[in-house]
């Protein structure tokens, strides 16, 4: 499995246009959406500033970006390709495929998200303790192994042809009504009540709290976990019927 991880994370390295998706355009939205913004400017309904609220969701968003866009894709192009069946003749067990694909993904993610907090931190100013940069680092990071879970299911669900309308759909959809690209305060009350169930809205959620010195509310987590078990869950299964078809 270890083998494979390597393999997976050379792949992803050598792909630049998934690098930058994922590593530098969260960067290049920070600084096209904060850029010209005060750094004492306030983001209604949230107690923080418009560079920092934004510096949780731009990290928040590569994240999502490098681990939902690229196991998916290149799951659903694996298994086209007889990639996957070639694996399962092999020792490695299923679970190890899966354990492998989120992984590497949750690897690549690790720089879209410190690239934005070195950025925030010497462009627009933002200041928090060190324990809150390493919480917070953490807390984005572990919270990317969600949608890298979620990325898998769909890599399973979906055809090749299909795969990516089916991705860039729920893609934007999470980015959108979770918080990622405006503020979900902005919202009608009516979308607001939608998007408190969305995994990317507690996502943030969690980010902003640590950003804030508070505690992370425990309904946040209770989403992302609930997530987590359905998204995994929902990828073993259909590994399962993806091995027996085959």
């Amino acid at each position: 499995m270890t083998s494979l991880i390597r393999l997976e994370l050379v792949r992803a390295l050598r792909n630049r246009k998934f690098l930058f998706f994922s590593v530098v355009y969260p960067a290049v939205l920070y600084m096209i959406i904060a850029g010209g913004a005060a750094e004492d400017s306030k983001v209604d309904g949230t107690g923080l500033t418009l560079p920092t609220y934004f510096m949780v969701s731009m990290a928040s968003f590569g994240a999502l970006t490098a681990v939902l866009m690229g196991n998916s894709e290149r799951i659903a192009k694996e298994r086209e390709h007889g990639w996957v069946r070639q694996l399962r003749l092999t020792s490695l067990p299923g679970r190890g495929y899966v354990l492998a694909k989120i992984s590497s993904a949750a690897v690549v993610s690790l720089p879209s998200i410190v690239i934005v907090f070195v950025i925030a931190a010497v462009l627009k100013g933002v200041r928090l303790g060190a324990a809150q940069w390493l919480e917070l680092t953490g807390a984005i990071w572990a919270g990317s192994l969600v949608f890298a879970a979620l990325g898998v299911a769909i890599g399973y669900l979906a055809t090749g042809d299909a795969v990516r309308p089916i991705t860039m759909i729920t893609y934007f959809v999470l980015s959108l009504l979770g918080g990622l690209w405006m503020p979900t305060t902005t919202f009608p009350s009516w979308l607001q009540d939608i998007a408190r169930w969305l995994p990317t809205h507690a996502y943030t959620g969690v980010g902003q709290a640590i950003e804030l010195g508070r505690t992370p509310h425990a309904g946040d987590f209770a989403i992302l976990v609930v997530y987590l078990l359905a998204f995994t869950g929902g990828a073993a299964w259909l590994y399962r019927k993806d091995t027996r078809a085959a």
